[in-house]
C-alpha cells in the first residue's frame, strides 16, 4: 500500500462505508496492517480480515520464504500484533511459483489454527494439486490465485473449488493490456475498462470474491459499483 497514511486509512474507512466487509493484508505488504488497525479497529464483528504468510521481509535476510515452523509462526504473530487481534479471521499460505509440496507447510497452520490463533485457512499462488494436499490436511476456505479476462488458466480450479464450496479470490482481475472487446463493451455499457474487467471475472462463478486493490477514493467507489454490472450473453460472448 504506497501511500501516505492519512490517505490509506481514509480509503479503508470509505471501503466500510460502501460495505465492503472483505480486507485482504500482509504483513510483507509494509504498513498496510498497521493501516488497517488504525482506521477500522475496534473491528465490526462481520469485518474479515484475509493476511498471508510465507514470503517475508527481514531487514538483515532480505525478502525470503518461510518454510519452518519457527518462521511461519513468527509471521503469524507480527501479522497479530499489527492488527492487533488475538486471533486472525483468515490466513493464506502463499507459496513460491517453483515450490513443490505444500503439505508441511500448511501442516504448521492448521496446528496455529487448533492452538487459536487462527480462524480459517487459505492457500495462495497455487495449483489443484496443491489444493488437494491443503484438502487432506484441514478445510481450506479459499484459494488466492492470478486470474483475469486475460488469463484464464484457472478455469479447472475454479470449478474445482466451486465443487468443493471454497472461495476463489483473483488478486489481479482487472489487470491486463488494453483490448479492443474490453473497450467495446465499456464504451457500450458507459463504465471503464477496469470496470468491465472486473464484472466480468464476477460473472465467472459465483465463488468468486475478487479483491482489487486501490489507493484513491475514486477508484474504490469504481471498484465497488462494478459489483452491480450487469453484462449481457452478448457482451459476454465478445469478451470470450
Amino acid at each position: 500500500m504506497r501511500l501516505d497514511p492519512a490517505t490509506g486509512v481514509a480509503v479503508l474507512r470509505r471501503a466500510v462505508e460502501l460495505g465492503v466487509d472483505h480486507f485482504d493484508t500482509a504483513a510483507f505488504y509494509g504498513p498496510a496492517n498497521e493501516l488497517i488497525r488504525e482506521a477500522l479497529s475496534p473491528y465490526p464483528p462481520e469485518l474479515l480480515i484475509s493476511t498471508k504468510v510465507g514470503p517475508g521481509n527481514d531487514p538483515d535476510r532480505g525478502f525470503y520464504q518461510a518454510t519452518t515452523t519457527a518462521e511461519l509462526r513468527a509471521q503469524v504473530e507480527d501479522n497479530l500484533r499489527a492488527l492487533g487481534v488475538d486471533s486472525l479471521n483468515l490466513v493464506n499460505l502463499r507459496v513460491a511459483d517453483d515450490s513443490g509440496p505444500l503439505a508441511d507447510r500448511f501442516a504448521v497452520l492448521a496446528d496455529l489454527r487448533d492452538q487459536g490463533l487462527i480462524q480459517h485457512l487459505g492457500i495462495s499462488n497455487v495449483r489443484p494439486d496443491h489444493l488437494h494436499e491443503a484438502l487432506a490436511i484441514a478445510p481450506v476456505v479459499c484459494v488466492q490465485n492470478n486470474y483475469s479476462v486475460d488469463l484464464r488458466t484457472d478455469d479447472p480450479l475454479i470449478d474445482l473449488c466451486a465443487t468443493e464450496g471454497i472461495a476463489y479470490v483473483p488478486f489481479s482481475a482487472m489487470v491486463g493490456a488494453p483490448r479492443a472487446t474490453v473497450q467495446a463493451v465499456a464504451d457500450a455499457q458507459g463504465f471503464s475498462p477496469q470496470q468491465v474487467r472486473l464484472a466480468w471475472t464476477l460473472h465467472r462463478s459465483p465463488n468468486i470474491l475478487a479483491i482489487p486493490g486501490t489507493g484513491k477514493i475514486p477508484h474504490l467507489e469504481q471498484n465497488v459499483a462494478a459489483g452491480d454490472i450487469q453484462l449481457t450473453a452478448q457482451e459476454l460472448a465478445i469478451l470470450g
